[in-house]
């Protein structure tokens, strides 16, 4: 298990529930980089990653 589990674990327990939209979680991750400068690139692949989950040639 690694350490971002707890998080994610954290986020299904409080949310799994909720339908949001992929503007909201733009928006979310918008936010968060502005607060935290220092995780931009971490957030910059995770956007990448789900924005092309559907492309067959990755």
């Amino acid at each position: 298990m690694y350490f971002t589990d707890r998080g994610i674990e954290e986020l299904q327990q409080r949310r799994g529930e909720e339908e949001v939209s992929l503007a909201w979680l733009a928006e979310q991750l918008r936010t968060f980089v502005d607060l935290n400068p220092e995780h931009e690139v971490a957030v910059e692949r995770l956007a990448t990653w789900l924005a092309r989950l559907d492309d067959e040639d990755e």
